[in-house]
């Protein structure tokens, strides 16, 4: 058998499709997205490194998510419910990848890796630091190979620091950052966000990074280390938070659904559920108050302008809550709106999935799955007119596309045969 690493030169294969070529017109267009020609080798797992590259690979770049053999990404198994072989959850962050599953564990398998790293344009890691380069797989030893690489980790609280060893969750990022200690009600006790919103927002962050780098990769010829952790992710959404404390020195409390700064700016209950309503300035609630019953109120000093309403929220809540009492939210939205005032019902996540609003924007999509036909997925936020994104595939099933990618390395049947019966493929 060929040793994979020793017969088939990087440079001699794994070519990249071109990202630029002319139409039928003779006009130079980028095509399938505005990363289209970008390789990406995906090394993480559960949400924050896969939402990040899924963001990639809509936007055209060729993600490689590399799995182990032993399962591969643990979410494929976090169900019910499944989709499938995997978990609905799997399914969420996964699309437009390829899944090479290998054994990095093993000195072939370490090899395959390091020489895909070795073409790839950016490398996105999620493990705990110090863990890649025991692997042979951080920074320092990947930018050797490959100086124009482009470098992303999360981990739970970054790569410097006292605390920097330590594991990252999602919820006690959540909890550390201040940002559950200001979100519940407000004479209960604090709550995360009803999804992992540090994850996704280290995913966010990461994405940025990355793009910032390859930007200055352009211009330098020069890669660098995007590191991004759970816990600065979340202390840099607390924004106006923070920055009221820094202004007051008052510890800020939980409104539940209010703001702290704007009133009223909150939901209240109606005949039929909830409905959330955003008055943002005073002349939105010279028209608020009229149509909820109130325009009595609206030359009332104790409520013209918002430092009165949020210095009396106490005595103002109350009268509004009262008000919306009688009638429907759908009515009380269609009331509001037509008065040019932002409100809306509070949706449950069904309601939210089947609004004209969101598939007209195309929020909802169905996309080829090699197993299941379709899968009924989000689309992306991301609407670019020239470059838009390009949803491709569902996600892949597990070690889907080992073989393809090993073949586009220059292995043949045989070797790749040999490295499943000894495991170090799948």
């Amino acid at each position: 058998m060929t040793e994979p690493g020793s017969a088939v030169p990087v440079e001699d294969s794994f070519e990249k499709s071109p990202a630029i070529s002319a139409d039928a017109e003779g006009a130079w267009v980028r095509r399938e997205g505005a990363l289209a020609g970008l390789r990406v080798l995906d090394l993480t797992r559960i949400l924050s490194g896969p939402f990040a590259s899924m963001v990639l690979a809509d936007l055209g770049a060729d993600v490689i998510k590399i799995e182990d053999t032993r399962g591969g990404d643990d979410t494929r198994r976090w169900g019910p419910p499944f989709q499938g072989d995997d978990a609905a959850y799997f399914h969420a962050v996964n699309r437009n990848k390829r899944s090479l599953a290998i054994d990095l564990k093993t000195e072939v398998g370490l090899d395959i890796v390091l020489r895909l790293a070795t073409s790839a344009d950016v490398v996105l890691v999620n493990f705990r630091p110090g863990t890649a380069e025991r692997l042979g797989l951080g920074y320092p030893q990947l930018s050797q190979r490959n100086p124009r690489i482009v470098y992303g980790s999360v981990s739970g609280f970054g790569q410097t620091g006292p605390e920097s060893r330590r594991a990252g969750y999602d919820a006690i990022a959540q909890a550390m950052s201040g940002v559950m200690g200001i979100t519940g009600p407000a004479d209960g006790e604090p709550v995360r966000f009803g999804v992992a919103g540090a994850d996704l927002g280290a995913g966010m962050w990461a994405t940025i990074g990355v793009l910032a780098a390859l930007r200055s990769r352009d211009e330098t010829g020069q890669g660098q280390h995007v590191d991004i952790s759970l816990l600065d992710g979340q202390m840099s959404w607390l924004t106006y938070a923070a920055q009221n404390y820094f202004a007051s020195g008052e510890r800020p409390r939980r409104y539940g659904s209010a703001h702290p700064n704007i009133v009223p700016y909150q939901s209240f209950p109606t005949e039929s559920g909830e409905i959330m309503v955003a008055v943002g300035n005073d002349s939105l609630w010279r028209r608020f108050a009229p149509v909820v019953g109130l325009g009595h109120l609206v030359d009332d000093p104790r409520y013209a302008t918002n430092p009165d309403r949020v210095a009396r929220r106490d005595e103002l809540l109350p009268l509004i809550a009262e008000a919306f009492l009688g009638r429907p939210s759908t009515e009380w939205a269609a009331l509001l709106e037509e008065a040019g005032v932002p409100a809306g019902p509070v949706h449950e996540v069904d309601e939210a999935l089947a609004q004209e609003q969101v598939l007209a924007r195309e929020m909802v999509v169905d996309l080829p799955h090699s197993d299941l036909g379709t899968v009924r997925t989000l689309g992306s936020p991301l609407k670019l007119t020239g470059t838009p994104t390009t949803l491709r595939t569902a996600s892949p099933t597990y070690g889907e596309h080992t073989r393809e990618l090993l073949t586009a390395m220059g292995l043949g049947e045989p070797d790749i045969d040999a490295l499943a019966e000894r495991g170090v493929v799948r």
